[in-house]
């Protein structure tokens, strides 16, 4: 078995599985928006989409699996990804167990981080060796000084300015950011002087 073969397709199929997640996210939020009225009721039961979406992850996880085969593999992430995007249009509801909080806005903000989130870890995945690369060569130039310096004086600015608790702590995480990048700086110089 060649790992290196094994891993190639791989990314190709985070990213077959997030295109379709994005899709099924968007076709089930338009198609819901358009006809909300169209709903599959069964002995007094709501049965609501978010079920299929268990389903299609279900066997799109079990044939992932299951099998060692492209075309397997290709369908597998496709139906992992609509399945997920199912779930996704009902995150408001499945959090409050509410029918009436189903367009919660809840529901937007976790689809894009969650889109973000993942977006962000195959690229991660994908170009690591790059990114590695590139980060060292910042973390040695003159940039990251001057990064590091705007980033720590403008979070500061924030911290003593800010009102709020989530401004507060979020503006301190990058000020200790921007103070580790500073660090960072003099310690790659003084190594590379001695």
């Amino acid at each position: 078995m060649s790992s290196s073969t094994d891993t190639k397709g791989r990314p190709s199929l985070s990213v077959l599985a997030l295109a379709s997640f994005v899709v099924s996210f968007l076709v089930s939020r338009v198609f819901t928006t358009i006809s909300p009225a169209t709903v599959v009721v069964h002995g007094g039961l709501h049965i609501h989409h978010f079920w299929y979406g268990l389903i299609l992850l279900a066997v799109g996880g079990w044939l992932g699996i299951s099998y060692n085969d492209v075309k397997i593999d290709r369908l597998a992430a496709i139906l992992f990804g609509a399945g997920g995007g199912l779930i996704a249009d009902e995150a408001g509801l499945l959090l409050t167990l509410r029918s009436e909080n189903y367009w919660a806005g809840i529901t937007y903000t976790l689809v894009i981080v969650f889109v973000t989130f993942l977006s962000i870890l195959i690229l991660i995945f994908r170009y690591h060796g790059v990114i590695h690369r590139e980060f060292a060569e910042f973390l040695s130039s003159n940039a990251s000084l001057y990064f590091g310096l705007f980033l720590a004086i403008v979070a500061m600015a924030f911290v003593i300015g800010a009102d709020s608790v989530l401004v507060v702590v979020g503006s301190s995480v990058m000020a200790m950011i921007g103070c580790i990048l500073i660090l960072a700086y003099f310690i790659r110089r003084f190594w590379a002087k001695h």
